[in-house]
C-alpha cells in the first residue's frame, strides 16, 4: 500500500524526537551549571523538565515549525530553530506566570536552557538534514519509480527528478512516449516501449511509476488504467502546473478531483484568526472614529458646509463593490474638480491621483505671493485621522485591518490583468506600500509589487508586523497620503 507524504508537523517525527531530546539535555545541563544537580533530583523541576517537553510539543504541532525544514538553507534555519527556541521559553514562563510559581523557579536555569536548546538545536538539525539527503536515514531503503516522459524533455525531466534527493525514490528506468533511439537518459536505462510497459511493470521491481506525458494520448491513458488496474501508485505531472501558482493541492469538487492552484491560501483557522482581530481592532477603532467625529466634525462644517463623513464607491476583492468611508478632507466638489487638475497627477499612469499640493483639500490655498497655505483636511490627511471611519468597514466586513488598498471604479476600469492581483485578498486600512514609502511612491507597478508581495507572503504574523510599523509610520507622519 502506498505511504503517503503527510503534510502536518508529523511528516517530520523524526526532528519533533530529536528536539525533545535536545531539549531535555539542555535542561539538565542548565540544572548543572546553575546548581549542580540534575533535575530528577528535585521534584520541582522534575515537573518543570515535563512542562518544556510539552510546551516544546505544542508549539511544534500548533504553529508547525518543522515545516519544510529538510529544505530549509543554513541562515533560515538559524531564524526558524531561535524562534521555535524562544516560542518554547515564552511557553514555559507564561505557565510559570500562570501558576505563580516564578519564584520556585531559578530564572538562569530557564535562560541557560533557552541559549543551549538553541545552539544544540540548531546543530543537530544541520547534521540531521545532511544525514537524510546525503545517506539517508539509517534502515531506510528508497522505493524504486519507473518513469514515463516525452522524448523531447526527457532529459530536462529527468535532471529535475534526479536532483530532488529527499522524495525518497530511487529511478530505476525510463521509457519514451515515442521514436527513439536512445539507451538511456541523464544515466537512467531505456528498459522497454511504451507497448510493453504494463508488462513490465507487472513483472519487475517496481513500486511507482511517474508519468510526464499528454493522458489524451490514448497509449498513455492505457497504461495509466493498467497501473490503477496493478495498484501501482502513479505520480501524474499535470502539464502547465509546474509555472503556475506557487500554492498547489488537490480538493475535490462537484464530485471530481480537481488541482487548485494559487497565489497564496488561508486555512479556516487562519482566517478566523484574521476576522477576529479584525473585530477586536475594529471595536477599538470604531470608537476612536466616533472620538475623532465628535472632535473635528464641527471644524470640518464651519470650513466646508456639507457631511462630516464621506462615502465614495471603491472595488473591494474579487471586484466587489462597496461604500468606504472617510472624515471628510476635500471641499464639496473635489470629484468634479479632480479632472481640472489631472495634468498634475504624480501618477504618470493616471492609475492612482496624487499631487504635491492639492487645492481641493479644505483650506489649502495659494496666496498672491505664491504661499502655500495649509488648514484642517491637510492636518487631517497628515495624520491619517481621516481613515478612522474604515474601522466602521472593517467591522462590516467589507475591509480588514490589513490588506490592499481598494481602488476607485475610474481606476478600476484602466487595470491590466496582473493589476487584478490586488484585489485577490480583503482591502485594507493599511498594507505593504502604506510602511514602505506611501506617498513617496508614485510608480503604480510598485504598488502593485509590494501589494502581490503581501498577497504571496500572508501569514497572521505578517498582519501583527504590518499593524506595529503602520503605528510608527503614522506617528512619524511619514509620507502620508
Amino acid at each position: 500500500m502506498y505511504k503517503r507524504n503527510v503534510q502536518s508537523w508529523s511528516k517530520h517525527l523524526d526532528f519533533f524526537i530529536i528536539d525533545e531530546i535536545v531539549l531535555h539535555i539542555a535542561f539538565v545541563c542548565a540544572m548543572l551549571i546553575r546548581h549542580g544537580t540534575t533535575p530528577y533530583d528535585d521534584p520541582v523541576y522534575r515537573g518543570l523538565a515535563i512542562v518544556l517537553l510539552l510546551a516544546d510539543a505544542i508549539v511544534q504541532m500548533l504553529f508547525n515549525t518543522m515545516h519544510n525544514v529538510v529544505k530549509r538553507g543554513l541562515w533560515l534555519e538559524f531564524l526558524e530553530t531561535g524562534k521555535h527556541c524562544l516560542m518554547v521559553y515564552l511557553a514555559a514562563t507564561g505557565y510559570m506566570f500562570a501558576g505563580q510559581s516564578g519564584e520556585t523557579y531559578s530564572r538562569l536555569v530557564l535562560f541557560y536552557t533557552l541559549i543551549i536548546h538553541f545552539m544544540a538545536g540548531y546543530i543537530t538539525r544541520v547534521l540531521w538534514k545532511h544525514i537524510i539527503i546525503n545517506i539517508g536515514t539509517p534502515g531506510s531503503k528508497k522505493a524504486t519509480m519507473l518513469v514515463v516522459l516525452q522524448p523531447e524533455t526527457a532529459s530536462t525531466t529527468l535532471k529535475r527528478l534526479l536532483a530532488s534527493k529527499v522524495e525518497g525514490y530511487e529511478i530505476v528506468g525510463a521509457i519514451l512516449n515515442g521514436e527513439s533511439e536512445l539507451k538511456e537518459v541523464e544515466g537512467v536505462p531505456v528498459v522497454t516501449t511504451l507497448d510493453n510497459a504494463a508488462d513490465y511493470i507487472c513483472r519487475e521491481w517496481v513500486d511507482a511509476v511517474y508519468i510526464d506525458s499528454p493522458s489524451t494520448d490514448p497509449k498513455i491513458a492505457k497504461l495509466m488504467e493498467d497501473c490503477r488496474e496493478m495498484a501501482v501508485p502513479l505520480h501524474y505531472h499535470v502539464p502547465g502546473m509546474g509555472i503556475y501558482g506557487e500554492k498547489q493541492f488537490v480538493e475535490k469538487i462537484g464530485g471530481t478531483t480537481v488541482l487548485t492552484t494559487t497565489i497564496n491560501y488561508a486555512t479556516p483557522a487562519q482566517n478566523i484568526a484574521k476576522r477576529c482581530l479584525d473585530i477586536v481592532g475594529g471595536l477599538v477603532g470604531s470608537v476612536l472614529a466616533i472620538i475623532i467625529i465628535l472632535v473635528l466634525g464641527p471644524i470640518i462644517k464651519a470650513k466646508s458646509p456639507g457631511p462630516v463623513l464621506f462615502k465614495q464607491e471603491r472595488i473591494g476583492q474579487n471586484g466587489k463593490r462597496f461604500k468606504i468611508y472617510k472624515i471628510r478632507s476635500m471641499y464639496m466638489d473635489a470629484e468634479e474638480r479632480k479632472k481640472e487638475l489631472m495634468a498634475q497627477n504624480r501618477v504618470s499612469d493616471g492609475m492612482m491621483f496624487k499631487m504635491d499640493f492639492d487645492p481641493r483639500i479644505i483650506g489649502n490655498k495659494i496666496l498672491p505671493d505664491g504661499t502655500r497655505k495649509t488648514g484642517i483636511g491637510e492636518f487631517v490627511r497628515k495624520t491619517s485621522l481621516d481613515e478612522f471611519p474604515q474601522f466602521f468597514n472593517v467591522l462590516a466586513g467589507q475591509m480588514s485591518l490589513v490588506g490592499t488598498r481598494p481602488p476607485t471604479p475610474d481606476e478600476w476600469d484602466k487595470y491590466q490583468y496582473h493589476h487584478r492581483a490586488r484585489l485577490a485578498c480583503k482591502p485594507g486600512i493599511t498594507g505593504m506600500w502604506q510602511v514602505s514609502g506611501r506617498s513617496e511612491i508614485t510608480d503604480f507597478e510598485q504598488v502593485v509589487k509590494l501589494d502581490t508581495e503581501y498577497i504571496t507572503n500572508w501569514s497572521f504574523g505578517l498582519d501583527i508586523k504590518l499593524l506595529l510599523q503602520t503605528v510608527w509610520v503614522v506617528f512619524k507622519r511619514k509620507g502620508a497620503m
